[in-house]
């Protein structure tokens, strides 16, 4: 369950702010992440049932709200779900829609980068309202295939490993949520290559994340001059 609750005299607040973290996350991220957060946006706008703490709108009436096919909706709220932005809650089958929740500490963890650029006051706000929270975990049939965190560091050779010892150690959260995501390919002619586990997880460390990540590989492996992804 989400600890925080949208009700009571505050409840206006927390939910222009949450509209406020995922509009700041979407204009500071790649193409892809705009156009994803800006169609949650407008369908949560529209259609969250706040009381219920539920999404649960129609794959055809998605799909005429973004001005797309089904096919681009099922698709979009795969890349919601698989980055636990969105949680399902109830699955949709023949006559009956499924239902959906957003998770907010995923949503304040994905757009804190962006809370100074706000304001000071909204910084300071979101980080008394989210300090204690943590993403909900959510279990998919991937999920049993996919190493730990403190597993993910021993593909590679021993300089990959240990820049990836050192990244859990500066950033735990950090690491466990995107780095752990990322495999070693190659190291040559200082391009490394990595995969990352979709399009959504290589556009946010690229946006986000890239400064720390290339610091710690070269302290490893040696200078960087680009790094490749593939998903």
């Amino acid at each position: 369950m989400n600890p925080l609750r949208l009700t009571g005299p505050e409840a206006g607040v927390i939910k222009y702010d949450l509209l406020t973290a995922l509009s700041v996350a979407g204009l500071n991220g790649s193409p892809t992440l705009q156009t994803s957060l800006m169609r949650l946006i407008a369908a949560v706008t529209s259609r969250y049932n706040w009381r219920a703490d539920e999404l649960s709108v129609g794959q055809r009436d998605l799909a005429r709200m973004w001005s797309v096919n089904e096919r681009t909706v099922k698709r979009e709220i795969k890349r919601l779900t698989d980055a636990q932005l969105l949680i399902c809650t109830r699955g949709g089958v023949r006559g009956r829609v499924a239902a959906y929740r957003l998770n907010y500490a995923q949503i304040a963890r994905l757009s804190e980068p962006c809370w100074p650029l706000v304001g000071p006051d909204y910084d300071a706000r979101m980080k008394e309202r989210y300090r204690s929270q943590t993403p909900v975990k959510v279990v998919q049939l991937a999920d049993y295939a996919k190493p730990e965190a403190s597993e993910a560091a021993q593909g590679g050779p021993s300089t990959w490993q240990r820049a990836m010892v050192n990244l859990s150690r500066e950033n735990a959260d950090q690491f466990k949520a995107w780095f752990s995501q990322l495999e070693y390919v190659a190291f040559e002619g200082g391009v490394l290559e990595l995969r990352t586990p979709s399009k959504f997880a290589q556009r946010y460390i690229e946006t986000h994340l890239l400064r720390p990540l290339v610091a710690a590989v070269e302290a490893e492996l040696g200078p960087v001059t680009r790094i490749e992804f593939r998903a």
